[in-house]
Parts: structure tokens; C-alpha cells; sequence
């Protein structure tokens, strides 16, 4: 299961059939400032439909976002879409579930080929829930490890602590946004020489520092 953000300037009905899915999905309006505080998703789609001039001024600002960008069209709105409006793929608004569904496994296979290599000195295996530092297993809880995994998975991106515990802790976790601080001072100690890779940006929040290998 995705997370999906939707960006849209409609009320409804962007893509009826993603309904049908069992994708988590959150519905944002398409503005600049939306998209500055949007919480971190797997696949971002823009709502084209009628839009395109406002939907296109979306996917330049997502550029820089590690996530693909889906783009949502009418049938009239293919002549107007380039590459350099930057989204992975098109879709039409009346797509099927099938359809949505493998054009979003696609799009986060392709987006998982084309991320950066590892940062020198670190590798996270998700399927074995393991960090390395030098080839040295670290220590990690399941919490400090899920942290890591998705600071790591947006690198140089800002997240306040409240987006965090939404991100990593769930919407339903009643603790307070210590619990993050927490957990960062842990895994800055048991990261040792790479401590540095979780920066603070004070006043705001932390964010995965990218290093030359």
C-alpha cells in the first residue's frame, strides 16, 4: 500500500477509480503553499484536468521531491504536456482501477531505480530491517530504524517533529513530539562517525543530509 497525496483544485472526483484501491491518500489543494507543507507521500498526482497552467506550476515546484509525480489529464490535454513539466506519467481521469493501479506500481518501481546510490558508509536494507555503518551492523530498534528509512527516503526534504510522528509514529500515536528528539539523539549515537547524516534545521525540524561518497 501507497501513500498518495493529490494535489487539485477540485472538490472531488479526480480519479474516481483510485477509490477502489486500498492506497492511503491525501486530497491537498493544488497551491504553492500546500505543496510546502504536504506530508511526505510515495506518488504525488496533479490534477490536470482543466488546469493545465496551474498544474503545470505544481510539478515544477514537486520537482525537487524524490517521490514520482503522476499527472492526471482530460482528454484534451495531451498536446499541452512536455518533459519538461517533470511528471513520471499521465494518466486519463477516467482510467479503470487496474489501470491506476499499475501505473502507480510503475511509477514507484521506477523511482526506486533511478534514487541515488547510498550515502557513503551507510546502507539501510528494508527487507532485512538492517543499517550498516562500514559494513558494521547497527543496533537499531524498529522506531529508530523506521526514522532513519524515511529521512533517508527524502533526502534534504525539512520534516517537523509533527510531521514526523504522523509519518513514522501514525495518526493515532498520542505521545508527545519529545519522543522524536528522542529517538534522533539515539540514532545520531549509534551512527558514531555519520551522526551528522540526521541534521537539525533549527526552528523547524530534521532532515537526511546528502554526502559526496
Amino acid at each position: 500500500m501507497a501513500h498518495v497525496v493529490i494535489f487539485t483544485r477540485r472538490d472531488r472526483g479526480v480519479l474516481p477509480s483510485l477509490e477502489l484501491l486500498e492506497h492511503r491518500v491525501s486530497t491537498l489543494p493544488a497551491t504553492a503553499e500546500a505543496v510546502a507543507h504536504a506530508p511526505a507521500g510515495d506518488l504525488l498526482i496533479v490534477d490536470a484536468v482543466g488546469e493545465l497552467v496551474a498544474a503545470k506550476a505544481i510539478c515544477r515546484l514537486l520537482e525537487h521531491d524524490a517521490a514520482p509525480v503522476l499527472l492526471v489529464l482530460g482528454e484534451g490535454g495531451f498536446a499541452a504536456v512536455t518533459p519538461e513539466w517533470g511528471a513520471s506519467d499521465i494518466v486519463l481521469d477516467t482510467a479503470g482501477p487496474a489501470e491506476i493501479e499499475a501505473r502507480i506500481r510503475l511509477c514507484l518501481a521506477s523511482a526506486r531505480a533511478a534514487a541515488p546510490a547510498p550515502t557513503s558508509g551507510l546502507t539501510i536494507d528494508e527487507a532485512s530491517y538492517q543499517a550498516k555503518v562500514d559494513g558494521r551492523p547497527v543496533d537499531l530498534t524498529y522506531k529508530e530504524f523506521e526514522l532513519l528509512r524515511f529521512l533517508a527516503a527524502h533526502p534534504a526534504r525539512v520534516f517537523t517533529r509533527e510531521q514526523l510522528l504522523s509519518e513514522v509514529w501514525g495518526y493515532d500515536y498520542f505521545g508527545g513530539t519529545r519522543t522524536v528528539d528522542v529517538h534522533v539523539r539515539r540514532l545520531r549515537a549509534k551512527l558514531g562517525d555519520l551522526e551528522s547524516l540526521i541534521g537539525t534545521v533549527r526552528g523547524v525540524g530534521y532532515r537526511f543530509e546528502q554526502q559526496d561518497a
